[in-house]
């Protein structure tokens, strides 16, 4: 044998980091405890997830059916065990596991992963934010659609998801989809609890019940935060017994008036550097005590410098591009001869439904007659504004109504409401690194709306991991104190995971003469890995 032929090296990079916190978690042994292991198989179910959990933080986009592929030239071994392959990972395998998943059960998986994550990595549970999105996807997904009852059927559904047209989050309406709801924790963006709809479902008609939900899986005395969607009376009888946060939609019409009509308390001089530290200067409120759907809230009228700002010159912009319509309007109007004078004023309504910022106002109908002799109509119009309505417009720019049922002895402060709900981009975040052409969303090319579920499961649990390890590296450096370089040589205190596994690209797993070593750990690599988990450092050190 030559030289060459006892060396072998293998790709280790980052997905030991991957590997480490999954183990740190423990998701292999949650698998095999609920699916069971089969002594025969070469493969356990719960390393299958493992396998497809380190492909899908892999950030190499390729679909499932070249998922062996992934595994040629790592260090596969490594990373799964002793003995393992990378063709036991073929796409007959993973479907089966796929299927035993959701047979099982994937929102009781989750579940138990989420509560093993918030008790071993002591989770801030005091606010969590609810937020949906959709997944576009090709394909017929062709079901039984009149035996659906979606208005009988209890939130968490026995049945699969039906795969169909509905409002686009990716602006596609022209695809079928599915909507994926998903509550998060500030605490480090942490998936809390994940559910997979059917493609036409609407916010307002199933948020309530996802939270009275979620509240019965996870027993916990937590905040809730959601955006106006929730904020409906049936919601709010529905989640009466439960602590929330939301916003308020302006076409409530006790929110219009106290737009319209409150100002907003100017802010004292020593409120002034506090609001600053808060990151707050921009903003001034008011508080109101109001009673709706049965329920005494509080409501915070807040008025935002930069948004009223950018609503001044979205309304100016608005008000220009009415002008020059109008005055095309007018122009045709004018021009036009009519055989009768409400056939003038049907045209005339008909062209006002099109302005909301101008109307076009009839002046006189003049009585005439055409070349032909014939007695016709011609309206005489000008352009007037609508002061009222630009007014309303002009009063509402940069304000937005928070509120909280949350009052007297657990009341909270003003600053505490307008800050959680800014965070509400937290569960924003998760959307767009599970939507990231990086990540293995392209893998949607499986037939059966149950593997498309299971498929959502299986990336919301990839981005607990990620979001797990970034809030980990991220303390410990708030910790010790020490910044890391960043992607333009700056130090920081918040790197993303992502630049994190960047940095560790080139890192090899090497096998000569039967010696199996770690090569291109650098001492800047070595201190990131003492920022982790141990488990992390297991796979290097």
């Amino acid at each position: 044998m030559s030289y060459l032929e006892e060396i072998q090296v293998k790709n280790l990079d980052h997905l030991g980091i991957v590997a480490g916190l999954i183990d740190e978690i423990g998701i292999v042994k949650i698998i095999n405890n609920k699916l069971g292991i089969d002594v025969r198989e070469k493969i356990s179910a719960g390393t299958v997830v493992k396998s497809i959990l380190i492909n899908g933080l892999g950030f190499v986009s390729r679909p499932l059916y070249l998922f062996s592929q992934f595994f040629q030239d790592k260090a596969i071994e490594k990373l799964l065990g002793e003995r393992i392959k990378p063709d036991y990972l073929n796409d007959d395998k993973i479907g089966r596991v796929m299927d035993e998943l959701y047979k099982y059960g994937l929102n009781d998986i989750f579940i138990e992963v989420v509560l093993e994550v918030i008790k071993k990595f002591e989770i801030d549970l005091k606010y969590s934010h609810l937020d949906s999105t959709s997944f576009h996807l090709d394909g017929e997904y062709k079901r039984e659609e009149d035996k659906e009852k979606q208005e009988e059927e209890k939130i968490i559904k026995e049945r699969p998801i039906f795969i169909k047209k509905g409002y686009s989050r990716d602006h596609r309406p022209d695809l079928k989809q599915c909507v994926l709801d998903l509550i998060t924790s500030q605490d480090g963006d942490i998936p809390l609890f994940v559910r997979v709809g059917d493609g036409n479902e609407s916010d307002k008609a199933v948020f309530g019940k996802v939270l009275v939900e979620f509240k019965k899986q996870i027993k916990f005395d937590s905040i809730m935060v959601c955006d106006s969607a929730l904020y409906g009376q049936e919601n709010l009888q529905l989640i009466q017994h439960l602590k929330w946060i939301t916003r308020v939609p302006m076409t409530i019409k006790k929110a219009k008036e106290l737009v319209q009509n409150i100002e907003v308390e100017e802010v004292k001089d020593e409120d002034k550097e506090k609001r600053s530290d808060l990151n707050l200067e921009s903003y001034t409120w008011k508080e109101e005590i109001v009673t709706y759907g049965g329920i005494k809230q509080t409501w915070l009228i807040v008025l935002s410098e930069k948004r009223q700002k950018s609503d001044l010159e979205k309304l100016e912009k608005q008000l220009s591009q009415e002008e020059k319509k109008s005055q095309k309007f007018l122009k045709e109007i004018q021009s036009e001869e009519f055989e009768h004078p409400q056939a003038a004023r049907y045209k005339l309504k008909a062209i006002n439904k099109k302005l909301r910022l101008l109307e076009i106002k009839e002046v006189e109908l003049i009585e005439t007659y055409s070349k032909k002799k014939e007695k016709i109509y011609k309206m005489i119009s000008l352009i007037i504004k609508k002061g009222e309505e630009i007014s309303r417009k002009t009063k509402e720019a940069g304000k937005f109504i928070l509120a909280t049922n949350l009052v007297e002895e657990n009341k909270l402060e003003a600053s505490e409401i307008l800050i959680t709900y800014k965070n509400q981009q937290s569960t924003e975040r998760g959307f767009r690194f599970l939507k990231d052409p990086l990540f293995f969303t392209d893998s949607f090319f499986v037939e059966k709306p149950e593997r498309i579920e299971t498929m959502l499961f299986l990336m919301s649990l990839c981005l607990l991991i990620y979001n797990l390890g970034q809030r980990e590296l991220r303390n410990c450096l708030k910790r010790v104190k020490k910044g890391i370089n960043n992607q333009v040589g700056k130090v920081t205190l918040r790197p993303t995971l992502r630049w994190i596994f960047q940095c560790f690209q080139g890192i090899h797993y090497v096998i000569l003469n039967g010696v199996k070593q770690i090569v291109n750990l650098t001492e800047e690599r070595r201190f990131i890995l003492s920022l982790l988990p141990a488990s992390c450092q297991r796979y290097y050190l």
